[in-house]
Protein backbone atom coordinates (compact mmCIF):
# COMPACT_ATOMS: atom_id res chain seq x y z
CA UNK A 1 0.00 0.00 0.00
CA UNK A 2 0.99 3.69 -0.64
CA UNK A 3 1.77 6.11 1.74
CA UNK A 4 -0.84 8.45 -0.33
CA UNK A 5 -3.36 5.39 0.57
CA UNK A 6 -1.71 5.31 4.23
CA UNK A 7 -2.42 9.72 4.82
CA UNK A 8 -5.56 9.17 3.22
CA UNK A 9 -6.91 6.87 5.73
CA UNK A 10 -5.20 8.67 8.45
CA UNK A 11 -7.29 12.35 7.30
CA UNK A 12 -10.26 9.74 7.87
CA UNK A 13 -9.08 8.92 11.24
CA UNK A 14 -8.68 12.90 12.27
CA UNK A 15 -11.96 13.05 11.75
CA UNK A 16 -13.83 10.17 13.22
CA UNK A 17 -16.22 10.86 15.63
CA UNK A 18 -16.27 13.95 15.95
CA UNK A 19 -19.81 14.61 18.08
CA UNK A 20 -19.82 16.59 21.13
CA UNK A 21 -22.24 14.69 22.66
CA UNK A 22 -23.35 11.44 22.90
CA UNK A 23 -26.41 9.60 21.16
CA UNK A 24 -29.47 8.72 22.86
CA UNK A 25 -28.55 5.25 22.58
CA UNK A 26 -24.93 5.76 23.70
CA UNK A 27 -26.19 7.49 27.02
CA UNK A 28 -28.66 4.98 27.46
CA UNK A 29 -26.18 2.25 27.67
CA UNK A 30 -23.46 4.68 29.88
CA UNK A 31 -25.84 5.25 32.37
CA UNK A 32 -27.65 2.08 32.45
CA UNK A 33 -24.17 -0.02 32.47
CA UNK A 34 -23.97 -2.32 35.81
CA UNK A 35 -20.82 -3.73 35.16
CA UNK A 36 -20.30 -6.63 33.66
CA UNK A 37 -23.78 -8.29 33.77
CA UNK A 38 -24.72 -5.47 31.73
CA UNK A 39 -21.33 -3.93 29.77
CA UNK A 40 -20.98 -2.31 27.30
CA UNK A 41 -17.44 -2.75 27.09
CA UNK A 42 -15.73 -4.67 23.70
CA UNK A 43 -12.36 -6.24 23.57
CA UNK A 44 -10.44 -6.46 20.18
CA UNK A 45 -7.72 -9.06 19.84
CA UNK A 46 -4.64 -8.24 17.23
CA UNK A 47 -2.31 -11.20 16.55
CA UNK A 48 1.38 -9.76 15.07
CA UNK A 49 3.80 -11.44 13.85
CA UNK A 50 6.54 -10.05 16.57
CA UNK A 51 7.15 -7.92 19.17
CA UNK A 52 7.06 -4.29 17.87
CA UNK A 53 9.46 -2.09 19.05
CA UNK A 54 8.55 -0.88 22.65
CA UNK A 55 9.22 2.75 22.36
CA UNK A 56 8.47 3.02 18.57
CA UNK A 57 4.90 1.19 19.50
CA UNK A 58 3.78 3.76 22.37
CA UNK A 59 5.10 6.76 20.02
CA UNK A 60 2.51 5.40 17.56
CA UNK A 61 0.05 5.31 20.20
CA UNK A 62 0.62 8.68 20.98
CA UNK A 63 0.14 9.72 18.10
CA UNK A 64 -2.53 7.84 17.60
CA UNK A 65 -4.26 9.42 20.32
CA UNK A 66 -2.95 12.91 19.08
CA UNK A 67 -4.52 12.20 15.93
CA UNK A 68 -8.30 11.18 17.39
CA UNK A 69 -9.23 13.22 20.21
CA UNK A 70 -11.50 11.64 21.00
CA UNK A 71 -8.94 8.93 22.39
CA UNK A 72 -7.96 11.43 24.95
CA UNK A 73 -11.44 12.73 26.16
CA UNK A 74 -13.41 12.27 28.94
CA UNK A 75 -17.52 11.54 29.53
CA UNK A 76 -18.90 14.72 31.59
CA UNK A 77 -21.98 13.76 33.33
CA UNK A 78 -24.86 16.04 34.42
CA UNK A 79 -25.75 16.11 37.89
CA UNK A 80 -29.73 16.00 36.49
CA UNK A 81 -30.28 13.64 33.55
CA UNK A 82 -31.57 17.30 31.60
CA UNK A 83 -28.96 16.97 29.09
CA UNK A 84 -27.19 14.64 27.47
CA UNK A 85 -23.31 13.45 28.33
CA UNK A 86 -20.97 15.81 26.77
CA UNK A 87 -17.26 15.10 25.67
CA UNK A 88 -14.42 17.29 26.86
CA UNK A 89 -11.08 16.79 26.97
CA UNK A 90 -9.08 14.88 29.99
CA UNK A 91 -6.34 17.80 31.49
CA UNK A 92 -5.07 14.60 33.26
CA UNK A 93 -4.75 11.95 30.34
CA UNK A 94 -1.49 10.15 31.13
CA UNK A 95 -1.13 7.24 27.68
CA UNK A 96 0.95 5.28 30.61
CA UNK A 97 -2.36 5.25 32.50
CA UNK A 98 -3.68 3.60 29.24
CA UNK A 99 -0.85 1.92 27.88
CA UNK A 100 1.33 -0.70 29.13
CA UNK A 101 2.95 -4.24 28.21
CA UNK A 102 3.15 -7.79 29.72
CA UNK A 103 4.19 -11.03 28.91
CA UNK A 104 2.47 -14.49 28.08
CA UNK A 105 3.93 -17.74 27.64
CA UNK A 106 1.67 -19.29 25.53
CA UNK A 107 -1.46 -17.60 23.61
CA UNK A 108 -3.83 -19.26 25.85
CA UNK A 109 -2.52 -17.56 28.53
CA UNK A 110 -2.75 -14.25 27.11
CA UNK A 111 -6.09 -14.89 25.90
CA UNK A 112 -6.91 -15.59 29.81
CA UNK A 113 -5.19 -12.66 30.86
CA UNK A 114 -7.60 -10.45 28.05
CA UNK A 115 -10.59 -11.76 29.07
CA UNK A 116 -9.70 -10.63 32.87
CA UNK A 117 -8.80 -7.55 31.49
CA UNK A 118 -12.18 -7.41 29.87
CA UNK A 119 -13.67 -7.99 33.24
CA UNK A 120 -12.61 -4.82 35.04
CA UNK A 121 -14.31 -1.91 34.82
CA UNK A 122 -13.33 1.27 33.51
CA UNK A 123 -12.47 4.40 35.60
CA UNK A 124 -15.59 6.44 34.13
CA UNK A 125 -13.72 9.53 34.73
CA UNK A 126 -10.70 8.73 32.75
CA UNK A 127 -10.91 8.35 28.33
CA UNK A 128 -12.73 5.23 27.78
CA UNK A 129 -9.64 2.61 26.44
CA UNK A 130 -6.92 0.75 27.89
CA UNK A 131 -4.20 -1.23 25.65
CA UNK A 132 -2.26 -4.12 26.70
CA UNK A 133 0.70 -5.36 24.25
CA UNK A 134 1.30 -8.77 25.31
CA UNK A 135 4.65 -10.47 24.21
CA UNK A 136 4.53 -13.85 23.24
CA UNK A 137 7.83 -16.20 22.28
CA UNK A 138 7.06 -15.94 18.72
CA UNK A 139 4.75 -13.03 18.37
CA UNK A 140 2.87 -11.04 19.86
CA UNK A 141 -0.63 -9.61 20.52
CA UNK A 142 -2.42 -6.23 21.40
CA UNK A 143 -5.01 -6.52 23.41
CA UNK A 144 -7.61 -3.23 23.18
CA UNK A 145 -10.23 -2.87 25.56
CA UNK A 146 -13.01 0.21 24.33
CA UNK A 147 -16.30 1.55 25.74
CA UNK A 148 -19.39 1.26 23.59
CA UNK A 149 -19.83 5.40 24.72
CA UNK A 150 -16.17 5.74 22.77
CA UNK A 151 -16.99 3.10 19.82
CA UNK A 152 -19.28 0.36 19.23
CA UNK A 153 -17.55 -2.61 17.87
CA UNK A 154 -17.86 -2.12 13.95
CA UNK A 155 -16.11 1.65 15.02
CA UNK A 156 -13.29 0.13 16.85
CA UNK A 157 -12.79 -2.20 13.91
CA UNK A 158 -12.94 1.08 11.45
CA UNK A 159 -10.95 3.27 13.53
CA UNK A 160 -7.76 0.32 14.06
CA UNK A 161 -7.84 -0.13 10.22
CA UNK A 162 -7.36 3.87 9.41
CA UNK A 163 -5.12 3.87 12.29
CA UNK A 164 -2.59 0.85 10.93
CA UNK A 165 -0.03 1.32 8.50
CA UNK A 166 0.50 -0.22 5.51
CA UNK A 167 3.90 -0.79 5.45
CA UNK A 168 6.36 -2.04 7.97
CA UNK A 169 9.00 0.83 7.49
CA UNK A 170 8.29 3.98 9.64
CA UNK A 171 6.81 6.43 8.10
CA UNK A 172 8.33 9.53 9.66
CA UNK A 173 5.65 12.47 8.41
CA UNK A 174 2.46 11.77 9.52
CA UNK A 175 -0.25 13.96 9.52
CA UNK A 176 -1.13 15.32 12.72
CA UNK A 177 -4.76 16.15 14.76
CA UNK A 178 -5.94 19.27 15.39
CA UNK A 179 -5.30 21.55 18.04
CA UNK A 180 -8.05 23.52 19.27
CA UNK A 181 -9.51 21.78 22.15
CA UNK A 182 -12.82 20.59 23.27
CA UNK A 183 -13.65 22.09 26.70
CA UNK A 184 -11.58 21.06 29.90
CA UNK A 185 -14.35 22.89 32.45
CA UNK A 186 -17.28 21.61 31.73
CA UNK A 187 -18.81 20.17 34.99
CA UNK A 188 -22.09 18.45 35.66
CA UNK A 189 -23.73 21.47 37.22
CA UNK A 190 -22.89 23.54 34.25
CA UNK A 191 -23.88 20.87 31.81
CA UNK A 192 -27.16 20.47 34.03
CA UNK A 193 -28.49 24.00 34.28
CA UNK A 194 -27.54 24.34 30.16
CA UNK A 195 -30.06 21.51 29.36
CA UNK A 196 -32.37 22.87 31.98
CA UNK A 197 -32.25 26.00 29.76
CA UNK A 198 -32.99 24.28 26.66
CA UNK A 199 -35.97 22.24 27.42
CA UNK A 200 -37.34 25.96 28.90
CA UNK A 201 -36.10 27.65 25.42
CA UNK A 202 -38.03 24.61 23.57
CA UNK A 203 -41.53 24.27 25.52
CA UNK A 204 -43.33 26.60 22.51
CA UNK A 205 -42.62 24.68 20.26
CA UNK A 206 -43.34 21.30 22.14
CA UNK A 207 -46.25 22.22 22.74
CA UNK A 208 -47.08 23.38 19.14
CA UNK A 209 -46.22 19.77 18.10
CA UNK A 210 -48.08 18.53 20.30
CA UNK A 211 -51.07 20.15 19.63
CA UNK A 212 -50.48 19.29 16.18
CA UNK A 213 -50.18 15.76 16.98
CA UNK A 214 -53.63 15.57 19.23
CA UNK A 215 -55.25 17.39 16.50
CA UNK A 216 -54.14 15.05 13.67
CA UNK A 217 -55.68 12.40 16.17
CA UNK A 218 -59.13 13.81 17.18
CA UNK A 219 -59.37 14.17 12.97
CA UNK A 220 -58.34 10.22 11.89
CA UNK A 221 -59.01 8.48 15.56
CA UNK A 222 -58.93 5.83 13.98
CA UNK A 223 -56.08 5.52 11.83
CA UNK A 224 -53.98 6.59 14.80
CA UNK A 225 -55.57 3.68 16.95
CA UNK A 226 -54.79 1.00 14.51
CA UNK A 227 -51.34 2.37 13.48
CA UNK A 228 -50.94 1.86 17.62
CA UNK A 229 -52.19 -1.07 18.25
CA UNK A 230 -50.19 -2.69 14.97
CA UNK A 231 -46.78 -1.02 16.32
CA UNK A 232 -48.00 -2.14 19.58
CA UNK A 233 -48.12 -5.30 18.48
CA UNK A 234 -44.92 -5.35 17.06
CA UNK A 235 -43.21 -4.44 20.23
CA UNK A 236 -44.81 -7.94 21.41
CA UNK A 237 -43.24 -10.03 18.97
CA UNK A 238 -40.07 -8.12 19.47
CA UNK A 239 -39.86 -8.48 23.21
CA UNK A 240 -41.25 -12.28 23.45
CA UNK A 241 -39.25 -15.15 23.22
CA UNK A 242 -38.21 -15.99 19.79
CA UNK A 243 -37.54 -19.65 20.72
CA UNK A 244 -36.94 -21.60 24.38
CA UNK A 245 -33.53 -21.19 26.15
CA UNK A 246 -31.22 -24.02 26.15
CA UNK A 247 -31.10 -25.51 29.24
CA UNK A 248 -27.41 -25.99 28.37
CA UNK A 249 -26.43 -22.93 28.31
CA UNK A 250 -27.40 -21.47 31.61
CA UNK A 251 -27.82 -20.37 34.07
CA UNK A 252 -25.30 -17.03 33.51
CA UNK A 253 -23.97 -14.90 35.92
CA UNK A 254 -21.99 -12.69 33.06
CA UNK A 255 -19.48 -12.47 35.91
CA UNK A 256 -16.95 -15.50 34.20
CA UNK A 257 -15.69 -14.20 30.86
CA UNK A 258 -13.54 -17.09 28.79
CA UNK A 259 -12.32 -15.90 25.17
CA UNK A 260 -12.08 -18.34 22.33
CA UNK A 261 -10.59 -17.60 18.50
CA UNK A 262 -11.13 -19.33 15.24
CA UNK A 263 -10.32 -18.26 11.76
CA UNK A 264 -10.86 -19.92 8.99
CA UNK A 265 -9.87 -18.81 4.70
CA UNK A 266 -12.99 -16.50 4.33
CA UNK A 267 -13.97 -17.36 0.49
CA UNK A 268 -15.63 -21.15 1.29
CA UNK A 269 -17.72 -19.09 4.61
CA UNK A 270 -18.97 -16.85 1.19
CA UNK A 271 -19.67 -19.90 -1.13
CA UNK A 272 -21.76 -21.10 1.46
CA UNK A 273 -23.89 -18.26 2.07
CA UNK A 274 -24.29 -17.94 -1.87
CA UNK A 275 -25.47 -21.03 -1.51
CA UNK A 276 -27.84 -20.26 0.79
CA UNK A 277 -29.26 -17.23 -0.64
CA UNK A 278 -27.44 -15.72 2.24
CA UNK A 279 -25.14 -13.25 3.64
CA UNK A 280 -22.13 -13.39 5.49
CA UNK A 281 -24.09 -12.72 8.30
CA UNK A 282 -26.47 -15.27 7.55
CA UNK A 283 -23.51 -18.14 7.25
CA UNK A 284 -21.58 -16.77 10.33
CA UNK A 285 -24.77 -17.29 12.67
CA UNK A 286 -25.05 -20.68 10.60
CA UNK A 287 -21.46 -22.11 11.53
CA UNK A 288 -22.29 -20.74 15.20
CA UNK A 289 -25.54 -22.96 15.15
CA UNK A 290 -23.54 -26.06 13.67
CA UNK A 291 -20.96 -25.50 16.62
CA UNK A 292 -24.24 -25.36 19.13
CA UNK A 293 -25.66 -28.13 17.61
CA UNK A 294 -22.58 -30.49 17.82
CA UNK A 295 -22.33 -29.32 21.55
CA UNK A 296 -25.89 -30.18 22.94
CA UNK A 297 -25.47 -33.73 20.44
CA UNK A 298 -22.39 -34.24 22.59
CA UNK A 299 -24.12 -33.41 25.99
CA UNK A 300 -26.89 -35.71 24.92
CA UNK A 301 -29.67 -32.66 25.40
CA UNK A 302 -32.55 -33.15 22.42
CA UNK A 303 -32.94 -29.18 21.40
CA UNK A 304 -34.34 -28.50 18.17
CA UNK A 305 -33.55 -24.38 18.04
CA UNK A 306 -32.95 -21.69 20.03
CA UNK A 307 -32.92 -18.08 20.47
CA UNK A 308 -30.02 -16.02 18.69
CA UNK A 309 -29.86 -12.49 18.71
CA UNK A 310 -28.32 -10.65 15.28
CA UNK A 311 -28.19 -7.27 13.58
CA UNK A 312 -31.15 -6.66 11.18
CA UNK A 313 -30.90 -3.24 8.60
CA UNK A 314 -33.00 -1.15 8.81
CA UNK A 315 -33.19 0.12 5.63
CA UNK A 316 -35.26 -2.87 5.34
CA UNK A 317 -35.01 -3.53 1.47
CA UNK A 318 -31.41 -5.23 1.46
CA UNK A 319 -28.28 -5.80 4.38
CA UNK A 320 -26.41 -3.18 2.64
CA UNK A 321 -27.48 -0.13 4.55
CA UNK A 322 -25.56 1.46 7.54
CA UNK A 323 -28.33 1.65 10.14
CA UNK A 324 -29.07 -1.74 12.29
CA UNK A 325 -30.95 -2.80 15.16
CA UNK A 326 -30.78 -5.93 17.02
CA UNK A 327 -33.66 -8.53 17.06
CA UNK A 328 -33.65 -12.61 17.81
CA UNK A 329 -34.24 -14.84 15.69
CA UNK A 330 -35.29 -18.49 16.09
CA UNK A 331 -31.99 -20.30 16.14
CA UNK A 332 -32.83 -24.29 13.80
CA UNK A 333 -30.59 -26.76 15.81
CA UNK A 334 -31.70 -29.58 14.06
CA UNK A 335 -30.60 -28.74 10.54
CA UNK A 336 -27.82 -30.46 9.44
CA UNK A 337 -26.48 -29.06 5.93
CA UNK A 338 -24.42 -26.11 6.35
CA UNK A 339 -26.36 -24.60 3.25
CA UNK A 340 -29.98 -25.44 4.11
CA UNK A 341 -28.97 -23.90 8.06
CA UNK A 342 -27.87 -20.78 6.49
CA UNK A 343 -31.60 -20.52 4.48
CA UNK A 344 -33.45 -21.03 7.27
CA UNK A 345 -31.82 -18.26 9.06
CA UNK A 346 -31.75 -16.21 5.89
CA UNK A 347 -35.76 -16.76 5.77
CA UNK A 348 -35.55 -16.02 9.85
CA UNK A 349 -33.67 -12.42 9.35
CA UNK A 350 -35.84 -11.63 6.21
CA UNK A 351 -39.29 -11.61 8.73
CA UNK A 352 -37.92 -9.19 10.49
CA UNK A 353 -37.71 -6.57 7.86
CA UNK A 354 -41.78 -6.39 8.37
CA UNK A 355 -41.60 -5.31 11.76
CA UNK A 356 -42.43 -1.96 12.60
CA UNK A 357 -41.02 -1.83 16.12
CA UNK A 358 -37.30 -2.80 15.45
CA UNK A 359 -35.99 0.99 16.13
CA UNK A 360 -37.93 1.02 19.31
CA UNK A 361 -35.02 1.17 21.83
CA UNK A 362 -33.99 4.05 20.00
CA UNK A 363 -37.17 5.93 19.73
CA UNK A 364 -37.59 5.08 23.21
CA UNK A 365 -34.04 5.98 24.58
CA UNK A 366 -34.33 10.03 24.48
CA UNK A 367 -37.34 9.39 27.24
CA UNK A 368 -35.45 7.05 29.31
CA UNK A 369 -32.81 8.89 29.79
CA UNK A 370 -34.50 12.06 31.64
CA UNK A 371 -35.63 9.08 34.16
CA UNK A 372 -32.68 7.90 37.05
CA UNK A 373 -30.37 5.46 35.56
CA UNK A 374 -31.95 2.57 37.09
CA UNK A 375 -35.11 2.87 34.88
CA UNK A 376 -32.94 2.68 31.73
CA UNK A 377 -31.37 -0.24 33.08
CA UNK A 378 -34.69 -1.98 34.00
CA UNK A 379 -36.04 -1.33 29.81
CA UNK A 380 -32.71 -2.56 28.76
CA UNK A 381 -33.47 -6.23 31.00
CA UNK A 382 -36.52 -6.13 29.61
CA UNK A 383 -35.38 -7.58 26.33
CA UNK A 384 -35.49 -11.36 26.22
CA UNK A 385 -31.69 -12.69 26.40
CA UNK A 386 -30.53 -14.76 23.29
CA UNK A 387 -28.40 -17.51 24.17
CA UNK A 388 -26.31 -16.79 21.35
CA UNK A 389 -25.75 -13.18 19.88
CA UNK A 390 -23.93 -13.48 16.58
CA UNK A 391 -22.49 -10.48 14.10
CA UNK A 392 -20.12 -9.86 11.62
CA UNK A 393 -18.09 -7.16 10.67
CA UNK A 394 -15.76 -5.57 7.50
CA UNK A 395 -11.95 -5.41 8.92
CA UNK A 396 -8.74 -4.60 6.73
CA UNK A 397 -9.17 -5.77 3.42
CA UNK A 398 -5.17 -5.47 2.78
CA UNK A 399 -2.25 -6.23 4.79
CA UNK A 400 -1.76 -3.60 7.83
CA UNK A 401 1.32 -2.75 10.10
CA UNK A 402 1.46 -1.74 13.83
CA UNK A 403 4.91 -0.18 14.54
CA UNK A 404 6.42 -2.53 12.29
CA UNK A 405 4.37 -5.66 13.53
CA UNK A 406 2.21 -6.91 10.92
CA UNK A 407 -1.26 -7.63 11.80
CA UNK A 408 -2.10 -11.34 11.21
CA UNK A 409 -5.83 -11.49 12.53
CA UNK A 410 -8.27 -9.49 14.07
CA UNK A 411 -11.05 -10.94 16.48
CA UNK A 412 -13.17 -8.43 19.17
CA UNK A 413 -14.96 -10.13 21.72
CA UNK A 414 -18.59 -8.83 22.47
CA UNK A 415 -19.78 -8.08 25.63
CA UNK A 416 -22.48 -10.56 27.36
CA UNK A 417 -25.83 -8.60 28.07
CA UNK A 418 -27.60 -11.67 29.01
CA UNK A 419 -26.37 -14.54 26.43
CA UNK A 420 -24.18 -17.41 26.86
CA UNK A 421 -21.93 -16.20 24.43
CA UNK A 422 -21.48 -13.60 21.74
CA UNK A 423 -19.73 -14.57 18.51
CA UNK A 424 -17.97 -11.89 16.13
CA UNK A 425 -16.55 -12.88 12.82
CA UNK A 426 -14.25 -10.26 11.25
CA UNK A 427 -13.17 -10.30 7.69
CA UNK A 428 -9.19 -9.54 7.65
CA UNK A 429 -7.86 -10.02 4.32
CA UNK A 430 -8.66 -13.02 2.90
CA UNK A 431 -9.46 -14.75 6.32
CA UNK A 432 -12.47 -14.79 8.63
CA UNK A 433 -11.21 -13.95 12.61
CA UNK A 434 -13.65 -15.35 14.96
CA UNK A 435 -13.97 -14.47 18.40
CA UNK A 436 -16.11 -15.96 21.34
CA UNK A 437 -16.76 -14.60 24.38
CA UNK A 438 -18.83 -17.39 26.36
CA UNK A 439 -19.97 -16.73 30.09
CA UNK A 440 -18.04 -19.83 31.62
CA UNK A 441 -20.85 -19.88 34.44
CA UNK A 442 -23.46 -20.83 31.48
CA UNK A 443 -20.99 -23.72 30.30
CA UNK A 444 -20.52 -26.92 32.08
CA UNK A 445 -17.83 -28.60 29.59
CA UNK A 446 -15.51 -25.14 27.88
CA UNK A 447 -13.44 -27.62 26.29
CA UNK A 448 -16.21 -29.16 24.80
CA UNK A 449 -17.84 -26.21 23.22
CA UNK A 450 -14.54 -25.03 22.06
CA UNK A 451 -13.87 -28.24 19.91
CA UNK A 452 -17.38 -28.37 18.88
CA UNK A 453 -17.52 -24.26 17.41
CA UNK A 454 -14.24 -25.40 15.62
CA UNK A 455 -16.13 -28.67 14.05
CA UNK A 456 -18.60 -26.62 12.73
CA UNK A 457 -16.79 -24.30 11.30
CA UNK A 458 -14.57 -27.12 9.50
CA UNK A 459 -18.03 -28.21 8.27
CA UNK A 460 -19.10 -24.99 6.84
CA UNK A 461 -15.26 -24.36 5.14
CA UNK A 462 -15.49 -28.16 3.86
CA UNK A 463 -19.14 -27.15 2.46
CA UNK A 464 -18.03 -24.23 0.56
CA UNK A 465 -15.31 -26.31 -0.93
CA UNK A 466 -17.20 -28.88 -1.64
CA UNK A 467 -16.23 -31.53 0.23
Amino acid sequence: MTSTEDFERWGGAAAWSSGAELTAMQTLLWRAERHPVQSSTSTVVIDLDRAPDWKRFVAATEWGTGLVRRLRQRVVDPVVPTAAPTWADDPTFDLAYHLRRERADSREEMLAAAAQVALRPFDRSRPLWEGVLFELPDSAAYVLKIHHALADPLGTVQLLSMLQSGRRAHTPRKPLGDDAAAPVGTDGVELAVAGLRTDVSTLPDAARAAARTLGHAAVRPQAVVSSALRYGASVRRLLTQAAPPSPELGPRTGKMWTFLTLEAPLEPLRTVARQGGGTLDDAAVALVLGGLRRYHARRDSPVRELPVGVRVSLDRADDLGNRFAGALISGPLSIEDPVDRVAAVRGEVLSLHTERALEVLDATAPVLNRMPSFVGASALRTAVAPDAFVLTLPGPPRKRFMAGAEVQGMYVLGPLPGAALTACLVTVGDTACIGVNVDASAVADLDALRACLAEGLEEMVAAGLGG
